[in-house]
């Protein structure tokens, strides 16, 4: 699974990132940068596309589907294998991808009655993209919200000694195919998301700190120092 995540890096480097990725030159002023410990019902730093463009803005950690009676009950995973089939999803697996923006994620061990927290990031330690769904959820007086969830998948080697499910990383190029609204095979769509298998990630301890989800200084995503 998924459930927490950093964007460590400055509103220069996401503007730099954005540029020469995706062409996209104004962040909007609601992007606020570094966030080092990120939770579900907190805003996640998504991209769209209409065909055209990329979009950047800020969808909510936690998917409702756009038929559900209430915001009671968001959804903060998916699963890769079964994205396609699930009626919650099926409508935003066709019509409504998303791309959210990181540069690494925490996972616990539970080989203990102690869960001992990991961070993980690429080798390059450079900002990546999960695959996500997004939705539009309009409540009984009208208001629109816009949520979102992480898809995952089956650990791969990098992950599978901590934790039996990873999220889906995508490269600038799948994440591109991932985005585009033409792309509506589900085999296509599908073999995207085994793409992300074979991302080779590094990971090391942090602090228990990063337990509390309320808790948000850089420290969580520093190495832990072991005591002698």
């Amino acid at each position: 699974m998924c459930g927490r995540l950093s964007v460590a890096v400055s509103r220069a480097d996401l503007k730099e990132y954005l540029k020469e990725n995706y062409q996209i030159e104004i962040l909007p002023d609601s992007i606020e940068l570094p966030k080092y410990n990120v939770a579900p019902s907190e805003d996640l730093i998504s991209l769209i596309s209409d065909g055209a463009k990329y979009r950047v803005g800020l969808l909510k950690w936690g998917f409702i589907p756009d038929y559900a009676k209430d915001e009671s009950k968001p959804i903060i995973n998916a699963r890769s294998e079964t994205v396609d089939k699930l009626y919650s999803f099926q409508k935003s697996f066709f019509e409504r991808r998303c791309i959210i923006l990181s540069d690494g994620f925490f996972e616990w061990e539970r080989s203990t009655s102690t869960k001992t927290p990991y961070r993980f990031q690429l080798k390059n330690k450079k900002l990546f993209g999960f695959a996500g769904l997004w939705s539009v959820h309009v409540n009984m007086e009208g208001k629109k919200s816009y949520s979102t969830t992480i898809i995952t998948t089956k650990a791969n080697e990098s992950m599978k000694n901590i934790h039996d499910r990873m999220p889906v990383i995508l490269t600038e190029a799948m994440a591109k195919k991932w985005l585009n609204p033409a792309n509506k095979d589900t085999l296509l769509l599908k073999e995207i998301l085994k793409s992300g298998d074979l991302t080779n990630l590094e990971l090391y301890e942090v602090t228990s700190k990063v337990n509390n989800a309320k808790y948000k200084e850089k420290d969580v995503i520093e190495k832990k120092k072991i005591s002698t």
